[in-house]
């Protein structure tokens, strides 16, 4: 993540939202095959834990089970144009972002605790869709039982929150007005509402 102290989350619960809205990211580990990175759903459970599944073909799985591990979930970005600040004088194009790295350990589900995953993941995006909503109860027992001989579900316990707000906290108060008009200007209306925030 950026190394930049000025480009820290301003609490935890910021890091938390970006997880949570998104609700999919990159996990990362080694294998003895190399480094291997899986795409997945992720779900925080409120008590320091972080839940995903994979397929059970994917180069990940064989080896998690027990394993260190990092998750990423990137938020809103934007390109920044050094013509949107006040004075640009010396100023060069860079780029605001979000992104929240979870470090930890990995433990495999049982098939109970995998169920519960995908009853959360449905429930939580189907909640945001026009009903009816689809449950995991809608799959015959076939269906269902190849839906989870097919995946592994897996638990990270968080030992290390490393998120990055790059917002234009290290310029002056008309450089991020500016920078932030810009943003959305340009298409990028989520990192520039986000820079509001941050300033409100």
């Amino acid at each position: 993540m950026h190394p930049g102290s000025a480009f820290r989350a301003p609490d935890r619960e910021w890091a938390t939202a970006i997880v949570e809205e998104v609700g999919f990211g990159m996990v990362f580990a080694a294998t003895p095959d190399g480094p291997r990175v899986a795409h997945t759903p992720l779900v925080l459970t409120g008590d320091g834990a972080l839940q995903f599944h994979l397929a059970r073909g994917n180069g990940l799985t064989r080896g998690l089970d027990g394993a260190a591990a990092l998750a990423l979930v990137n938020g809103p970005d934007g390109y920044v144009s050094p013509r949107w600040y006040a004075d640009a004088a010396g100023a060069v194009p860079t780029w605001n972002y979000v992104a929240v790295e979870m470090e930890g350990r990995v433990r495999r589900m049982d098939e109970d605790g995998l169920v519960g995953l995908l009853e959360t993941l449905s429930a939580r995006h189907e909640g945001r869709l026009p009903a009816p909503a689809w449950t995991l109860d809608r799959l015959d027992a076939g269906a269902r039982a190849g839906l989870l001989a097919g995946i592994a579900g897996f638990e990270m316990e968080i030992a290390a929150w490393r998120p990055t707000f790059k917002l234009s906290q290290n310029r002056n108060a008309a450089d991020r007005a500016g920078v932030a008009a810009g943003l959305e200007g340009s298409g990028a209306a989520g990192i520039a509402a986000l820079m509001r925030g941050l300033a409100a």
